[in-house]
């Protein structure tokens, strides 16, 4: 593959996140992109490690003079979501991320870019490979399964890592200093139900709802994005009272922490209610479209009849799925009092599976505020118990408490004022950064999050403003030459 990124600055940055843009590394399929970070810790003579959940960790000694510097450990994920447009051919288990320059930015080709969070562990690799900066002693790790679960941060040990500052490249707005996060739970409903075989006099449709931007679940989900199975489900609670619609299938959304994209479910309608049920679905899209004119023009919903399927759900358990959905609360609960412009607490109704006799919706709540974040869990198992559903809740994670008389916060605004001429913004970001979770396992560490200004994570419209990457990288070299000493 021919490489496009080599003429942009930071080179040694660039040079590494196109190589590693061609090795596969989704959620939970780290393995070929472990292995990259080993070899390349090899070829650089960097001390690598392996812990028992995957996670690599790679340690470089100080530079001469600089030995009473407080550790710095950089940490990044290794992982990617891995999310393409429709009509893009791409097995991300095994075909390469094509990156393209276009104007001030780099994108992908039809898919997810893995800009989130491979520019921050690139730039942690270049750092470590590195010979001419000057620095304390330094650790780096890399963390397997941010994005679907945290696992590298949830198994990480006590006692591995030597450092007093974690220094997470992990946030996507230069410029920008984040020093607390959301902490998130999942909540998982399912209920069995009875297959029966559709009516004879009925005809069958596929009900397409796309192109929706998606996004973020904690970044975007103040934006005003349409939820993909949220628009389902109002077409289907209202057609089923209306003209007598039967489920038998329904796919919406595949990851737990994106805003679903797209939606498709099977469905039958008696004949002599079809006519009435298509004008109903062609007038509901018109009303969507225009609710969602400004912050998702591209909603499209489209219907097909097709051949009539197998089994369709029984009604009584339609009812309470329908229903259950319907009252789940989605999207802003709460704004934060202390910092303007943060979400406090949310839900995103992630990802909605009806087949084989099962249906099971997959939510994530976030908040800044530990008790928000159950009091919303719990207002959600009671949508679906109250229905028949059985709930578990699994995943929990801590959030960040922000520290604003932090050493290292101190260092890095003094620096950035010295380079830009302005003082960077502190923020806390509706996200889980790993920082909560790393911090309740070393709760010595002094933490800040930071990166490239990055668009769109978790979409196929992802993309990496280039300057930002060159900006973020000269940051970072300047932060790790002005490290308090110990």
């Amino acid at each position: 593959m021919t490489k496009i990124l080599n003429s942009l600055n930071p080179q040694e940055v660039w040079s590494i996140f196109e190589d590693v843009c061609a090795v596969p590394r989704p959620s939970k399929h780290e393995e070929k992109i472990r292995e990259f970070i080993l070899n390349f810790a090899k070829q650089n003579n960097i001390e690598s490690y392996v812990d028992k959940a995957g996670n690599v960790i790679l340690r470089k000694p100080a530079t001469p003079g600089n030995e009473n510097m407080k550790g710095v450990v950089m940490q990044s994920h290794m992982d990617m979501v891995p999310q393409k447009n429709n009509d893009t051919k791409h097995d991300f288990l095994t075909d390469p991320i094509v990156p393209r320059i276009v104007g001030e930015w780099v994108h992908a080709t039809g898919t997810t870019l893995g800009s989130d969070n491979g520019i921050g562990m690139c730039a942690s690799m270049a750092i470590m490979a590195a010979k001419n900066l000057q620095h304390g002693p330094l650790e780096c790790l890399i963390t397997i399964d941010e994005e679907t679960g945290m696992t590298g941060a949830f198994e990480l040990e006590g006692g591995i890592l030597k450092s007093d500052i974690l220094l997470n490249l992990d946030s996507e707005d230069h410029g920008e200093i984040f020093i607390g996060c959301a902490g998130g739970e999942n909540t998982v409903a399912k209920i069995n139900y009875k297959q029966e075989t559709p009516e004879a006099n009925s005809t069958a449709f596929t009900i397409a709802v796309k192109g929706l931007k998606g996004g973020h679940s904690g970044l975007d989900i103040n934006t005003g994005r349409g939820n993909a199975n949220k628009i389902t489900n109002r077409i289907l609670w209202n057609a089923s009272k209306e003209f007598g619609l039967r489920v038998s299938t329904i796919s919406g959304g595949n990851l737990r922490n994106a805003i679903p994209r797209e939606a498709n479910s099977l469905v039958t309608v008696p004949n002599d209610k079809k006519d009435a049920f298509l004008k109903f679905v062609k007038d509901f899209t018109v009303t969507i479209q225009k609710e969602l004119a400004t912050t998702d023009a591209g909603l499209i919903i489209s219907v097909e009849a097709t051949t009539l399927p197998t089994s369709v759900m029984d009604a009584n358990s339609q009812h309470k799925l329908l229903n259950a959905i319907y009252t789940c609360p989605n999207g802003v609960f709460g704004m934060s009092a202390d910092m303007i412009g943060l979400v406090e607490t949310s839900n995103n109704v992630a990802i909605v599976k009806v087949e084989n006799g099962i249906a099971q919706v997959e939510t994530l709540q976030r908040s800044s505020v530990e008790s928000q974040k159950e009091d919303v869990a719990n207002a959600i198992a009671c949508s679906f118990e109250s229905n028949g559903f059985t709930v578990e809740r699994t995943g929990s994670y801590p959030g960040w408490k922000p520290n604003v008389n932090s050493d290292i916060l101190k260092t890095m605004i003094a620096v950035y004022k010295n380079m830009y001429g302005a003082e960077p913004k502190l923020q806390a970001v509706h996200a889980g950064l790993e920082c909560g979770l790393l911090g309740s396992v070393y709760p010595n560490w002094d933490m800040i999050s930071f990166g490239p200004t990055i668009r769109s994570p978790h979409s196929p419209d992802e993309r990496v403003d280039i300057k930002s990457v060159e900006n973020f990288w000269n940051y970072l070299v300047e932060t790790l030459k002005n490290i308090p000493k110990k």
